[in-house]
C-alpha cells in the first residue's frame, strides 16, 4: 500500500519578461469570465503562450509570432500600450508593472501567480470551488490558497481520470473529442454529462470550464479537442492512486469476518485516501453496484457491450435528407423532392450529412419527464443503408473534378454495409462534357467493379417513390429487432452482419458516424497517404489499399526505394502488388509513375 504523498516547497517560476502584457490579458480574461463570455478561453490560451515566451516584447504586433495571438488580441495590446504611454509618459517602462501610489500592496507583481477564479466558475455546481468570489475577495492573511481537487464521482473527477486513461493507451491520439470524452467519462460520474437536473441548469460537462480555468485541461482546435496539461496529469495520477487504495482496502473490508472489524477497515480506508489526496478532498459515498444498459443480457450473446439498447416498439425509422438536397441551385426543383415525400406520408428530417444524400436512423421514442422543462434528447442509431444521389449532369461534373472516385472511396469506408447509388436521368446527355457512353460505362463499373447497388430513376418523382418504398421496407425489417449501439471504433471488432432470422443487430450511433465522416476531420498518416496516391491517374481506391497493405506510410515506401540498388529496380518495386478481387498486378506503368513522384527531387515535367 503506498504511503501518504508529501509536498515540498515549489521551485519559484522564472519572471515573465512581459509582466505588463500579462497583467492586461489577465484583466481581460477575468472580465470575460465574470460576464460568462467564451472569449475568456481565448485570453487564457494567450496567457499560457506568453508565460512560456522568454524574450521581452516591444509592442502587441511582435506578439503575433506567439501561438494563440491573433490580429484582434495584438491590436488590443497596442491600443492599451498607447493608453499606458499617455498616462505614464512616452518613455515609461513596459517590462515592469507600475505600482499604484494609493495601495501598492494590492498591485500584482511580475512573479505573482495569475488568479484563476471567476464568477462563472463559482456558480458551477460541479466545480467543488469553495473560494471567494471575484466580486467579494476574502482576506487570506498570507495563507496559501487551497489546492483544487474535484470530488469523487463528480464531472471534473470523471474527465480527469478518463483523459489520464486515454493518455496511457499506446494507440492514443493524444486528445479526445467532446462526444468521446462524454461517453467514456459517464460511467465514472453520478451526474449526466448531457441532461440537466430538474432543479439545476448545469450538467456534469459544466465542470470542464473549471478544469480549463485551473489549467488542468487544455481545449484546442475546432471541433474541440481536449487533453491534459502537465499539472492535470499529476493530479489525475494522484486521483487514480487514491482509487487503487480504495479498491485494495475495500476488498479487505468485504472479506472481514466481523462487523466491527469491517467498520474499522472502512475508517482506515478513508484515512488512506485523505493522506493521498490531501485535506482538501472530500470523499463521496458510492454504491458498490450500479444497474445500467451495460448489463443487457442480449448484448452478451454478441460479445459486445452497447452504450444503450433500443427495444422493439421503442423507436421510429426516420429518413434523413441532406440539406443540400433541399437548398441551393434551382430551389423550386429541389423542393419537389420534399413535396413528394410529404405527400407520400414519409417521416423525414433535413439535416447536415457529411457523407451520402439519404440515410435512415432508428430514433428513440422519448416521453416528457415530470419536473423537466425540455424533453430528453432522443438517441439515434444509423441503419445500414446510405444513398448517394446523382443526376447525369452531376455525375459528369463529379467524374471531371475527381469527386466521383473520392465519394466511392469514402462510402466504402463509412462503416455502413449497404451503400446505394441513385442515378437519376435528367434531360439529354448529348450536351455534356463527357460522352453518354462513357457515363453509362462509369455507372456499370460502379456496380460490377466497385460493388455498389445501382438504382436508375427517370425523374424526381420516381426518386421520391423509391425513397418511400425503401422507408416502408426498413420499417418492416427492423420493427421486431433489438438494436444495440456501437461506436465506429468498435464496429470493426464485432459482427454487424444482419440476417433475417436475427432477433437483434448492432448499429452505429448517428452522432459518432456523422462526425467520423467529416472531410476535414483529423486524419492519420495512412489516410492522407491513401488520398495522395488516389490523385495519381490510374490509381483507384482498391489499388491504393493494396499499396497501403505493403507500405502503410510514405516513409516506409521511401525506405524501400532507398534499399533498391538501381533506378530500374525502383521503377519495378510496386509492379507485382496484387490488387482487387482478381488479384491482378499493379503493373510496371503505374509502378514507374509512383516511383517518379516519390523519387524525383527536382520539379516533374
Amino acid at each position: 500500500m503506498p504511503g501518504p504523498v508529501t509536498f515540498g516547497r515549489k521551485r519559484p517560476l522564472p519572471p515573465c519578461p512581459n509582466p505588463l502584457f500579462l497583467k492586461w490579458l489577465t484583466e481581460w480574461r477575468d472580465s470575460a469570465a465574470e460576464k460568462g463570455l467564451k472569449t475568456q478561453f481565448v485570453y487564457q490560451k494567450a496567457i499560457s503562450s506568453l508565460k512560456k515566451y522568454p524574450l521581452p516584447l516591444q509592442n502587441g504586433k511582435e506578439a503575433k509570432i506567439l501561438q494563440n495571438f491573433g490580429d484582434g488580441i495584438c491590436k488590443m495590446l497596442d491600443q492599451r500600450l498607447e493608453k499606458h504611454y499617455a498616462e505614464h509618459g512616452p518613455n515609461a517602462p513596459i517590462h515592469s508593472v507600475p505600482r499604484s501610489r494609493n495601495n501598492n500592496k494590492n498591485q500584482p507583481r511580475a512573479l505573482s501567480p495569475l488568479p484563476t477564479s471567476s464568477a462563472a466558475e463559482a456558480n458551477l455546481p460541479d466545480s467543488d470551488h469553495e473560494g471567494p468570489s471575484p466580486t467579494k475577495k476574502k482576506k487570506t492573511d498570507g495563507k496559501k490558497q487551497r489546492e483544487y481537487v474535484p470530488q469523487k464521482r463528480s464531472g471534473g473527477y470523471a474527465v480527469l481520470i478518463t483523459l489520464y486513461k486515454e493518455s496511457k493507451n499506446p494507440n492514443s491520439k493524444g486528445y479526445m473529442t467532446k462526444s468521446e470524452l462524454q461517453r467514456e467519462a459517464q460511467p465514472l460520474c453520478d451526474k449526466s454529462f448531457t441532461l440537466t437536473d430538474p432543479s439545476n441548469k448545469y450538467t456534469a460537462w459544466s465542470s470542464v470550464s473549471t478544469l480549463i480555468q485551473k489549467e488542468l485541461v487544455i481545449k484546442t482546435h475546432s471541433p474541440a479537442r481536449y487533453s491534459l496539461t502537465d499539472k492535470g496529469l499529476q493530479l489525475a495520477q494522484r486521483l487514480e492512486g487514491a482509487e487503487k487504495v480504495l479498491d485494495s482496502v475495500s476488498k479487505e473490508c468485504i472479506t472481514a469476518s466481523e462487523e466491527d472489524e469491517e467498520d474499522q477497515d472502512a475508517l482506515h480506508c478513508t484515512e488512506n485516501i485523505q493522506n493521498v489526496l490531501g485535506p482538501s478532498h472530500k470523499p463521496v459515498s458510492r454504491p458498490l453496484l450500479s444497474v445500467n444498459n451495460r448489463q443487457d443480457p442480449v448484448a452478451s450473446s454478441y460479445n459486445h457491450v452497447p452504450d444503450f439498447t433500443l427495444r422493439p416498439g421503442h423507436f421510429n425509422v426516420i429518413l434523413c435528407v441532406d440539406f443540400i438536397e433541399t437548398t441551393g441551385g434551382a430551389a423550386h426543383k429541389k423542393q419537389d423532392l420534399v413535396t413528394e415525400l410529404k405527400s407520400n406520408g414519409v417521416s423525414f428530417d433535413v439535416r447536415k450529412l457529411h457523407i451520402g444524400d439519404f440515410l435512415w436512423v432508428a430514433r428513440e421514442k422519448v416521453q416528457p419527464v415530470p419536473g423537466q422543462l425540455r424533453i430528453p434528447q432522443a438517441r439515434e442509431l444509423v441503419l445500414d443503408y446510405v444513398i448517394e444521389r446523382k443526376r447525369m449532369d452531376d455525375l459528369c461534373g463529379s467524374i471531371i473534378d475527381g469527386r466521383f472516385r473520392e465519394q466511392k472511396f469514402r462510402l466504402k469506408r463509412c462503416g455502413l454495409h449497404r451503400p446505394i447509388y441513385l442515378v437519376e436521368d435528367y434531360g439529354s446527355a448529348q450536351h455534356l462534357s463527357i460522352p453518354e457512353s462513357t457515363l453509362q460505362q462509369a455507372i456499370v463499373n460502379t456496380q460490377v467493379v466497385d460493388g455498389f447497388f445501382i438504382k436508375r430513376t427517370k425523374d424526381v418523382r420516381e426518386s421520391a417513390a423509391y425513397l418511400t418504398i425503401m422507408t416502408r421496407h426498413l420499417e418492416a425489417m427492423y420493427s421486431n429487432k433489438t438494436l444495440l449501439s456501437c461506436t465506429k471504433e468498435e464496429a470493426g471488432k464485432c459482427d454487424r452482419a444482419l440476417h433475417h432470422d436475427d432477433q437483434s443487430c448492432i448499429l452505429l450511433e448517428f452522432k459518432d458516424f456523422n462526425e467520423g465522416a467529416m472531410k476535414n476531420k483529423a486524419q492519420t498518416v495512412r489516410e492522407v497517404f491513401a488520398r495522395q496516391l488516389m490523385q495519381i491517374s490510374g490509381v483507384s481506391g482498391e489499388k491504393a489499399t493494396a499499396i497501403l497493405e505493403r507500405y502503410s506510410t510514405p516513409a516506409s515506401l521511401l525506405s524501400a526505394y532507398e534499399c533498391c540498388s538501381s533506378t530500374e529496380e525502383k521503377e519495378k518495386l510496386l509492379s507485382n502488388v496484387k490488387c482487387g478481387k482478381l488479384q491482378r498486378n499493379l503493373g510496371p506503368v503505374l509502378s514507374k509513375t509512383i516511383c517518379q513522384l516519390y523519387c524525383t527531387r527536382e520539379a516533374l515535367s
